[in-house]
């Protein structure tokens, strides 16, 4: 099953997008700029192969819920995240309202 609402986060709107798979999830918190995800996410990808792409997103390890994501510290972020301020251990509603 594919989950989709809109989030509030602070006066924020984002959309939170869940996909639930067999024995895991995937978890996503999105807006026009980034995101925010679960362990899924490969940052090395997107650092490494799709740097052009200049992606703007970070991971959280251990989450699941969207709950869970939003207080998470972030484990990894991409290169391009760094030009908002993100930070490794910044907690994933601290990122998203950098680029709200």
């Amino acid at each position: 099953m594919i989950t989709v609402n809109p989030l509030e986060v602070d006066g924020m709107m984002f959309t939170a997008i869940q996909v639930e798979l067999p024995k895991t999830n995937l978890i996503m918190i999105t807006n026009e700029t980034g995101y925010i995800m679960c362990a899924a996410l490969d940052v090395d990808v997107l650092n490494e192969k799709l740097a052009h792409r200049k992606v703007v997103a970070g991971r959280a390890v251990g989450v699941r819920s969207i709950d869970d994501l939003l207080n998470a510290p972030l484990e990894k972020i991409t290169d391009a995240s760094k030009t908002y301020g993100w930070e490794v251990g910044m907690t994933g509603r601290e990122a998203l309202l950098k680029i709200a």
